[in-house]
């Protein structure tokens, strides 16, 4: 590897998007309260400008799936992930959780900044190396995979890429980086080129551990680590074999090693030579080869694992959201005896759950490939029937917040949080938070982090279907609508009736941002009550009629919901006559003090004569 100091170029420069949002990490942000997006966003933008004032252009390309002789890997990270988030949860510690929105704030802030960025079906690696390849650049990332690929202009480890101190020199801006080529590698360690893409296969990778292998035998005893002894002893095995040998014979020799594999031999060299291949840029162009001057159009990206709580282990966050993702799957799948399958957890396990399509009024009738061709109505219609909203109902509030504000009455409805927590996200949502920078000291309530998870997964997924049915409603700006050191404060201040001045701001705009999305929730809140509250007693009166002469266990239950339902409608019919009054109350008042105003500019004398008053009683 060689440190370059000052590294400048004009050419075009890779990110993925896994390894970009290591930006994340890098900058201490709070990772236990649900995401700091603002804090994010602002991330991102000085990154980006940092490489613009070196005259780097940014090309990213984000992952898209892992091939499926990958899945143990997949499934033991999304464990590790699994176990990390809950220990964090109980100690409080930062365990690198990634935030379920931080990926959407990238794309969005990226998209904002008008940087490229093109999404990949399947792993990115191969389509990044090939495209440097063609474009003569580096690649910037955290991957060690590009450790191992032929890159003419090498490879930028992110680790070691400063971007936070960029150096002037008169007009020229500079970054200090190290660059990293293959062919010092080679040389330093005497091993064949063409062979680098077998070492990284034999070395462990994602398809194969060969952990029956003990390469150390074929060095001298050292003081380095067991995984660096490991590897030297790979690197020596393989320098001392005849120049002739091939890579795939080189393959079937260290499976020798292993001694007798039985039946075992044939799939393990499969899978190695694939391991193999990954690392040869075998065609010629790549596929991202005809979009050099604009970004390839962004398919969304795929499901991610919710991760553990709390001790209790409540259910995945991504529950409350399967219903938006089943009207998606109907979409794309159509009506095809087809099930797709979704990797979810129970308790803190990873398990497989098979997930039906469904179908609103509207959708049933729509099909993928004439999908873009579908009229604004019936696409607006597919959303809001999936949230269970109307577009009356929306119409009061700005573009940019119709839909998080049907998001939360779908939350609201499939999530059940307790009524503080919807008033401390709408706070939130309509700028009535005061920004401040730094994390919480304090752990956050595990109950309201599983709460608010819930909403976010709601809202990742309202804005897929939104993009599959292009755009029917404005997306969102996420970085915008939950700030989570913040909205986790305002909770615990406002059940501990602690004082709220420091934590909210008071602006005439925001206030009635906030009193416009707390009427329209309650509103649609109310309807939904009532509108439960028929069915119930609907079906009440139809099993009664059909067995009048005995009133069933079931049937009481029943009734019993009905009053439940019934009183639940009562308290937010009674919230939303209090949210009316207050909103009279200050039409009052805002008319009273423009009247008032221009009464005193009618009359400067009298103005003048009631502010001395004033001032006299004070």
């Amino acid at each position: 590897m060689t440190a370059v100091p000052c590294y400048r170029c004009k050419t075009w420069h890779f990110l993925k998007c896994v390894k970009a949002i290591v930006l994340w990490f890098v900058s201490g942000l709070d990772q236990n309260h649900g995401g700091e997006y603002a804090a994010y966003r602002t991330v991102i933008e000085t990154f980006i400008a940092a490489l613009r004032s070196c005259d780097i252009t940014p090309y990213v390309v984000l992952d898209g799936g892992s091939a499926h002789f990958k899945a143990q890997t997949a499934v033991e990270r999304a464990t590790d992930r699994i176990h990390r988030k809950h220990q964090a949860s109980q100690s409080g510690e930062q365990s690198s959780i990634l935030p379920k929105l931080a990926q959407v704030v990238f794309i969005q802030t990226l998209a904002r900044l008008q940087v490229p960025v093109a999404q990949c079906i399947a792993e990115a690696d191969q389509e990044i190396a090939a495209l440097a390849s063609e474009w003569c650049c580096p690649v910037l990332s955290n991957d060690s995979d590009f450790f191992v690929f032929d890159l003419p202009a090498g490879f930028l480890p992110i680790s070691h890429f400063l971007w936070r101190e960029v150096r002037q020199s008169g007009s020229q801006s500079s970054i200090s980086c190290w660059s990293y080529c293959t062919s010092s590698f080679c040389s330093f360690f005497g091993l064949r080129r063409q062979l680098l893409p077998t070492f990284a296969a034999l070395a462990g990778n994602d398809y194969v551990k060969l952990r029956r292998i003990d390469w150390t035998r074929f060095i001298q005893a050292g003081t380095g680590t067991e995984a660096c002894s490991r590897l030297e002893g790979l690197l020596c095995w393989l320098k001392g074999l005849q120049e002739s040998r091939e890579p795939l014979e080189v393959l079937e020799e260290a499976l020798g090693l292993m001694g007798d594999l039985s039946g075992d031999k044939q799939e393990l060299l499969q899978n190695l030579r694939l391991g193999m291949e990954e690392y040869q840029l075998g065609r010629s162009t790549s596929d991202l080869q005809q979009e050099h001057e604009t970004a390839p159009r962004l398919t969304g990206s795929h499901l991610q694992v919710d991760r553990g709580l709390n001790c209790e282990y409540p259910p995945s966050a991504n529950q409350t959201s399967r219903p938006l993702r089943q009207v998606m799957y109907g979409l794309l799948l159509g009506k095809d005896k087809f099930s797709p399958v979704e990797f979810d957890r129970a308790g803190l396990s990873l398990i497989s759950v098979p997930v039906e399509p469904t179908f609103t009024r509207t959708s049933q009738r729509l099909r993928l490939d004439s999908l873009p061709q579908v009229a604004l109505s019936d696409r607006l219609n597919v959303l809001l029937e999936a949230l269970g909203v109307t577009q009356e109902s929306l119409r009061l509030l700005p573009p940019e917040l119709q839909l998080p504000a049907a998001v939360s009455c779908y939350w609201l409805q499939t999530a059940q949080p307790p009524p503080d927590l919807q008033r401390a996200l709408l706070l939130g949502m309509s700028n009535m938070l005061r920004s401040r920078t730094g994390n919480c000291s304090w752990n956050p309530d595990q109950d309201v982090s599983h709460v608010f998870s819930q909403w976010q997964a709601c809202l990742k997924d309202a804005i897929r279907l939104n993009q599959l049915l292009d755009l029917p409603l404005p997306e969102p700006d996420v970085s915008r609508l939950y700030q989570g050191t913040l909205v986790h404060q305002l909770v615990h201040r406002m059940r501990s009736g602690g004082k709220l001045k420091t934590v909210l701001r008071s602006d005439r705009p925001s206030e009635e941002l906030y009193r416009s999305l707390l009427s329209v929730v309650q509103r649609i809140r109310v309807q939904r009550i009532r509108s439960r509250t028929r069915r119930t007693r609907q079906k009440a009166a139809t099993r009664w009629q059909q067995n009048p002469q005995e009133l069933s266990a079931d049937l009481q239950r029943l009734f019993l919901q009905d009053e439940e339902t019934e009183s639940e409608a009562r308290a937010a019919v009674a919230a939303q006559e209090e949210l009316q009054l207050q909103e009279e109350l200050l039409q009052v008042q805002t008319r009273y003090r423009t009247k008032e105003r221009s009464n005193r500019s009618k009359n400067p004398e009298l103005a003048r004569k009631e502010e001395c008053r004033g001032r006299d009683l004070l």
